[in-house]
C-alpha cells in the first residue's frame, strides 16, 4: 500500500522559512517524479514544484521560483521542500504526490497517491 506522509507545516513569521518532508512507503521510491502541490482555502491546488525521475531534475512553479528547492533522499525515502522568503499568500495545505500518468509536470492530473497534506500558515 503507497503511503505518503507529509510533516513539517506550522505557523511561520512574513519572511521567515520552512522545510517540509514528504515520507513515502510501499512504492520504488528512486523511480518516480514526485510531487509538491499547494491548496489554499477557496482556490484549487496548485503546482510548488517536482523533482522529476531519472535525473532528479528540478522543477519550479513561477509563483515560487527563487524562493523554494526540492531535493530528495533516496535513502530515507523523503522528499524534501524548503520554503524561504514566506509571505501570507503562501499560507496553504501542501501536499505531496508521485506523478503516475504521462502528462505535464506541473499537472494535478498526472499525480496520484497524494499525502492528506500539511498546514502551512505564514502570519504575524
Amino acid at each position: 500500500q503507497v503511503q505518503l506522509v507529509e510533516t513539517g507545516g506550522g505557523l511561520v513569521q512574513p519572511g521567515g522559512s520552512l522545510q517540509l518532508s514528504c515520507a513515502a512507503s510501499g512504492l520504488p521510491f528512486s523511480s518516480y517524479t514526485m510531487g509538491w502541490f499547494r491548496q489554499a482555502p477557496g482556490k484549487e491546488r496548485e503546482f510548488v514544484s517536482a523533482i522529476r525521475w531519472p535525473d532528479d531534475s528540478p522543477w519550479y512553479s513561477g509563483s515560487m521560483k527563487g524562493r523554494v528547492t526540492i531535493a530528495n533522499d533516496n535513502a530515507k525515502r523523503t522528499v524534501y521542500l524548503n520554503m524561504y522568503r514566506l509571505t501570507p499568500e503562501d499560507t496553504a495545505v501542501y501536499y505531496c504526490a508521485t506523478q503516475v500518468h504521462d502528462g505535464p509536470i506541473d499537472s494535478t492530473s498526472s499525480y496520484g497517491n497524494w499525502g492528506r497534506g500539511t498546514q502551512v500558515t505564514v502570519s504575524s
